[in-house]
């Protein structure tokens, strides 16, 4: 696994994704950064957190766009698929290293709390509170977006279903509002990305919401196996 997780990261930093990802994640955190909390005299990062998920709905794919799909389409597959690892370890190798890279975006918003204690304290234990949410949230699209991957060849298809996954799954809540059936309300509400979300950046860990995320990560993961299994045997 660490030799997979060593060329993804190395892929990453060769190329110009990573450095395109964190362009762009500094530039609309910066935004918001000044319009929440600077303009406003505030404090509160709690809007810059929120706002942050359509940035990263639409970053992620950058990182998860490349992962099967360049090798499928490369006919470098069946190499990796006959490789002497289980296919375990090849999919977690290649989803850690794009969690790796999306992590280090973490340190901006460590940098804009030293910012804004330069003024006043700000509540540290809610900024690591929305940093946890954050990592959570994103590395739960990040095995939906590598299991996105897995299907197709097309970097591009690959990009903009993982998009269109990641606007669902944060849209879910319309779709209970449109239900008036009470136990597919409640089936609904059970997989709700955004409520559980939300209870980081008001600085509430619960232990039911990290299940959650990483349930939805162990499922992804699970189901991206399954896919490269059949394509392996075949």
């Amino acid at each position: 696994m660490s030799a997979i997780y060593k060329r993804e990261i190395n892929a990453y930093f060769t190329s110009p994704i990573a450095y395109v990802v964190y362009a762009v994640a500094a530039f609309f955190a910066g935004l918001l950064f000044y319009g929440t909390v600077l303009a406003a005299d505030s404090s509160d990062m709690t809007y810059l957190f929120s706002n942050m998920t359509t940035v990263i709905i639409m970053m992620i794919p950058i990182l998860t766009m490349k992962l099967f799909s360049e090798e499928k389409n490369k006919k470098t597959e069946q190499g990796l698929l006959t490789a002497p690892v289980n296919l375990l370890q090849i999919v977690m190798g290649k989803v850690l290293a794009a969690v790796t890279v999306y992590a280090l975006l973490m340190v901006l918003f460590v940098i804009y709390g030293l910012i804004v204690n330069f003024f006043v304290t700000p509540s540290w234990i809610t900024i690591g509170s929305n940093i946890l949410g954050l990592l959570l949230f994103g590395t739960s699209l990040i095995t939906i977006g590598t299991f996105i991957s897995s299907l197709t060849e097309s970097q591009i298809i690959s990009a903009i279903l993982s998009i269109g996954a990641g606007l669902l799954v944060t849209s879910i809540s319309m779709l209970e509002n449109l239900v008036s059936i009470d136990f597919i309300k409640e089936i609904i509400a059970s997989v709700e990305f955004m409520e559980r979300y939300q209870n980081f950046t008001l600085g509430i860990v619960k232990f039911s919401d990290i299940i959650f995320f990483l349930s939805v990560s162990a499922l992804f993961v699970f189901f991206t196996i399954k896919v490269l299994e059949r394509r392996r045997w075949n």
